[in-house]
C-alpha cells in the first residue's frame, strides 16, 4: 500500500512546495530536510531505482571539524583544515563554498544522525590522501556510513539500486575490506573461519527467504539505503521512471516547477518553493566528455550509465553556468574493462585494493613506470595524462608476478587460486612465462619492460622505490600490506608466469558543475541566485574544484549540501541548527 500511495500523482494539483530531481545523496539529503522542516516534498528519479550514484560509490563521506573526529582520536580544528584544503585545492575551488561546507558540514551530519536514520562511524585511521602537506590529518574526517539491514526496506529492497558487482562475492553478499581479509584466511585463523561462516550463512539464508541478493548492505549502498529508509519513514513521495524534462519558470524568472514524463506522458509538477537539482553530473554525456575531458577518454565512467548530466543542461537553460577555473572536470579512477561474451562491458575501478600492495608497477607503452602506483586512484589517472611528452600512458599496464596474484589478485583476477582461466581467454588477464612475452601480448616495448623490472628490483627488495616513491608517506602505508617489510608497498616482481591487466581513465563522477552559492542556489552569469533554483550533488560544481584531497569529498559535500538547500527552501535563510 505505501508503494502505490507514493506512486501515485498528486491529489493537489498546485503541486508540492519541493520537487527534488535526483535519489542520491544530495536529492535525498534535501528531501529529508526539507519535509523535516515542515515542506511538502516529491522526489522524481528517472530510473527505476533509488539511490543514484550513492549506491554504488564506496560510501566515504568526508566533512572536516565532524563531532566523532575526537573521539575517533583525532581531533580537528577550523585552521588545520583551512590549511589543508588550501594546501591541496587552493585556487581551483571557491574560497567561500569551501569556508560554506566548513560551517555547515558538521552541522548537517549532526541533524541527519538526529533526525533520520542516516548513521556514520568516524575513521579511526584514514589518512587523507596527501597526508604530508601540512594541515592534513590520519584520521576523524572520513566517515563510513554503518552496516544497515536491508530487510528493514521491506519489498523496497528490490527499489534500492544494487551495488556494484565488484563489492559482493558468491553473486550478491556485499563484503568491506575487513571481510575480504577474513575470507581469505579463513583457513588459516578461527577467527576469519568465523567471520566467514557467519557472512555465508547470512547469506544463503536471504537467499532462500527470496532475496534477489544479500541483505547485509555495506558501503554507498548503505548510505543510500538509510536515506531511503529515511523517506519511507517521512512517508516523502517518489516517483521513479520519471525523468525530468525541464523546468517551469514565471515572467521573473523565477523556478516555479518541473516538467516530467510520467507513465508516458507529459505533465507538469509545480513547486511552490523551488527545485532541487541533484541528477548525479554529466560522466555518460559523450558530448560534454568530449568537449571538457583530456584526450583520449571513453565510456570508461564507474558512475551510473544513466548520468548523463539532463540537470546541467536544465540548470544552464535557466539561467545557471558552468564552474571555471577548476583543476580538471572529473574525479578519476583507472578502470580496466572485460568484454563478455554478449558483448557488454564491465568496468573495474582499481581504487585501493591491488595498486599499492608490494610486487606491482605500472607502465607506458615504452615499459617504463610513470607514476606511484600507490598513490590515490585520483593522482594515478593525472599521471596517465602526463606520462610522458610524446603520449599519454593510455592504457597504462599493471603487471606482477604470480606470487602477487596469488596472494592480492589482479582487477577481476581473484586471488587464493580462484579461476582465472575466463579471463586470460577474454583477453582480459594477460599471461606469459616472461616479461617479453607479456610485453607483446600488451603491444608494451619488451626491452623497456625488461629494463624497467630490472631497475626496480633491486632497490624495491630493500624497500626503496627512487624513481617514484612508492610506500613513501602514510596514505600509501594504509593501502600496503603492513605485514610486509620494510616497506608496506615495495616486493620485486620475479617469479614467473607475469601477469597484467590494461588500465584506462575512468572517472566516479565529474566535479565540473553548476556554479552555486553557500546556500546551494544556482547562480547566473552574474553571480545572483535563481530565485526557486538549488543544486547539490555532482550537478553542482566541487567545493574542491576537481582536486580530491581525500577520501568521501563527494559524498560530504552532497550530505552537505543537500541539507543545506532543504533549510535554506524551508526558511529563506542561512541554514541554522
Amino acid at each position: 500500500m505505501a508503494q502505490q500511495q507514493q506512486q501515485q500523482e498528486p491529489q493537489d494539483k498546485s503541486g508540492y512546495d519541493v520537487v527534488v530531481i535526483g535519489s542520491g545523496a544530495g536529492g535525498l539529503s534535501a528531501a529529508l530536510t526539507a519535509k523535516l522542516e515542515g515542506l511538502d516534498v516529491l522526489v522524481v528519479e528517472k530510473t527505476d531505482r533509488i539511490g543514484g550514484s550513492t549506491a554504488i560509490s564506496g560510501g566515504a563521506v568526508w566533512v572536516p571539524l565532524n563531532d566523532q573526529a575526537e573521539a575517533a582520536g583525532h581531533p580537528d580544528t577550523r585552521e588545520k583544515a583551512l590549511t589543508y584544503l588550501q594546501n591541496t585545492v587552493g585556487a581551483a575551488g571557491d574560497e567561500a563554498l569551501r569556508h560554506a561546507f566548513l560551517d555547515a558540514g558538521p552541522r548537517a551530519l549532526r541533524y541527519l544522525r538526529e533526525h533520520t536514520d542516516v548513521k556514520l562511524a568516524a575513521r579511526t585511521y584514514s589518512p587523507d590522501y596527501y597526508p604530508d602537506r601540512e594541515g592534513a590529518a590520519m584520521g576523524g574526517r572520513s566517515l563510513d556510513p554503518i552496516e544497515f539491514d536491508g530487510r528493514l526496506l521491506g519489498a523496497h529492497f528490490k527499489t534500492l539500486r544494487d551495488p556494484l558487482p565488484e563489492f559482493c562475492v558468491l553473486g550478491g553478499m556485499m563484503v568491506n575490506m575487513t571481510d575480504v581479509k577474513h575470507l581469505l584466511g579463513v583457513w588459516r585463523s578461527l577467527a576469519s573461519w568465523k567471520h566467514g561462516v557467519k557472512l555465508v550463512l547470512r547469506y544463503f539464508g536471504d537467499r532462500l527467504s527470496g532475496h534477489h541478493r544479500g541483505t547485509r548492505v555495506l558501503l554507498g549502498n548503505a548510505l543510500a539505503a538509510r536515506l531511503f529508509h529515511s523517506v519511507l519513514k517521512e512517508g516523502i513521495p517518489f516517483w521513479t521512471g520519471t525523468p525530468a524534462l525541464g523546468l517551469e519558470r514565471d515572467a521573473d524568472g523565477r523556478v516555479t516547477g518541473v516538467k516530467l514524463r510520467r507513465d508516458g506522458r507529459e505533465i507538469t509538477v509545480h513547486a511552490r518553493r523551488g527545485v532541487v537539482v541533484a541528477t548525479g553530473g554529466f560522466p555518460w554525456n559523450a558530448a560534454l566528455r568530449g568537449q571538457h575531458y583530456p584526450a583520449p577518454t571513453g565510456p570508461y565512467s564507474m558512475s551510473p550509465q544513466d548520468n548523463t548530466g539532463e540537470g546541467i543542461a536544465m540548470a544552464r537553460d535557466a539561467g545557471g553556468t558552468l564552474g571555471t577555473g577548476h583543476a580538471g572536470p572529473a574525479l578519476w579512477a583507472p578502470v580496466s574493462l572485460l568484454t563478455r561474451p554478449d558483448g557488454s562491458v564491465l568496468r573495474y575501478p582499481h581504487l585501493v585494493w591491488d595498486r599499492a600492495k608490494p610486487g606491482l608497477i605500472a607502465v607506458d607503452a615504452r615499459g617504463e613506470r610513470f607514476v606511484n602506483e600507490s598513490t590515490s586512484y585520483h593522482e594515478f589517472v593525472r599521471g596517465m595524462y602526463r606520462a610522458n611528452e610524446k603520449a599519454p600512458a593510455v592504457p597504462a599496464l599493471l603487471v606482477c608476478d604470480s606470487d602477487f596474484v596469488e596472494k592480492w589478485g589482479l582487477g577481476l583476477a581473484l586471488p587464493g587460486g580462484r579461476p582465472r582461466e575466463h579471463l586470460v581467454r577474454a583477453g582480459y588477464l594477460l599471461r606469459a612465462d616472461t616479461l617479453e612475452g607479456l610485453a607483446k601480448q600488451a603491444g608494451v616495448d619488451p626491452a623497456g619492460l625488461v629494463r624497467t623490472v630490472a631497475a626496480y628490483n633491486p632497490p624495491a627488495a630493500q624497500g626503496q622505490d627512487p624513481a617514484f616513491g612508492k610506500g613513501g608517506d602514510a596514505y600509501n602505508r594504509y593501502l600496503g600490506d603492513p605485514d610486509h617489510q620494510p616497506n608496506a608497498c615495495l616486493a620485486p616482481v620475479r617469479r614467473a608466469p607475469f601477469y597484467a591487466v590494461k588500465v584506462y581513465p575512468g572517472d566516479i563522477g565529474t566535479a565540473l558543475g553548476i556554479r552555486a552559492d553557500g546556500n546551494a542556489r544556482v547562480l547566473d552569469a552574474q553571480g545572483a541566485p535563481i530565485a526557486g533554483l538549488y543544486v547539490a550533488g555532482n550537478d553542482m560544481h566541487s567545493v574542491m574544484g576537481g582536486e580530491y584531497p581525500a577520501p568521501g569529498i563527494t559524498l560530504g559535500p552532497a550530505l552537505t549540501f543537500g541539507w543545506v538547500a532543504g533549510m535554506h527552501l524551508a526558511h529563506g535563510c542561512e541554514a541554522r541548527v
